[in-house]
């Protein structure tokens, strides 16, 4: 039987689920993880789904106190429903807020994983990329596409993480208070490498636990090339602008201490 995670002493956790048009899904995922987690609560933020997501939500929420859902107005954004969610979240008291998609990729029966490495860190990712990690039913060319970003973010970025673009994590409460929510203003996919690499910034713990990626199997999924592209853009405005930085640093510091020696 997968432990409680109250007995791991993390006290209130919560999942925060965004959905958009996952009406074929939504009850199946939210079942699981109530079932492979019975304590942890399950917060859904529908960005106003035109195939009636919303409304299953609710009726989720009315026949489970631990289901809870927040109804946006319009499509936002990925990074745009998880900071709505994460400030509700911090608002009502949790002490871990997790994060995962509605449509199955991310298993509810490996979320003890996540929460027993949370013990030794600030920030828990469930990755594809470390040993013991694996995708199931990607096209080659889709996998390889993954990991040549996830690559890119390494070298450009210089972030020591595997799966920096992964969405299945668990933060402690202090991580989103230390990152500072309201300076956060990525909004679509490229939300995940930016709190990741804010949270390496500030000093805290990352772990990466390896997890099974499963495909989606019913509805459509929301990434795109030109999704993919846009992310990879913001991503190289990042790392410019960091290199920019890193030479101010090192030149301002190497004129200091020129200028250190002639008094």
């Amino acid at each position: 039987m997968t432990p409680d995670p109250k007995s791991h002493g993390l006290g209130r956790v919560v999942m925060v689920v965004p959905t958009y048009d996952e009406a074929e899904n939504l009850a199946w995922i939210v079942e699981r993880l109530r079932r492979a987690q019975p304590a942890v609560d399950v917060l859904v933020v529908d960005d106003d789904s035109p195939d009636g997501t919303g409304r299953i939500a609710d009726g989720l929420a009315a026949a489970d106190p631990q289901v809870h859902v927040l109804h946006r107005s319009a499509k936002g954004g990925l990074g745009a429903a998880y900071l709505h969610g994460f400030q509700h979240a911090l608002a009502e008291g949790y002490d871990v807020i997790g994060e995962m998609d509605a449509d199955g990729s991310h298993q509810p029966e490996e979320l003890h994983r996540l929460l027993d490495a949370l013990h030794e860190a600030d920030l828990v990712i469930g990755s594809r990329y470390v040993p013991g990690g694996s995708v199931v039913n990607w096209p080659r060319s889709r996998e390889w596409l993954s990991r040549g970003g996830n690559l890119y973010v390494r070298l450009l970025l210089g972030v020591p993480v595997r799966d920096a673009t992964a969405g299945y994590r668990l933060f402690r409460r202090s991580t989103l208070e230390k990152i500072d929510l309201a300076s956060v203003r990525s909004t679509g996919y490229v939300f995940q490498t930016d709190m990741v690499t804010r949270a390496l910034r500030a000093g805290l713990t990352v772990r990466e636990v390896p997890i099974e990626f499963v495909e989606r199997e019913r509805g459509d999924s929301k990434m795109s090339s030109a999704v993919a592209a846009e992310s990879l853009k913001r991503i190289t405005l990042w790392g410019l602008r960091e290199r920019r930085d890193q030479v101010r640093r090192a030149w301002r510091g190497g004129s200091a201490g020129r200028g250190g020696a002639h008094r």
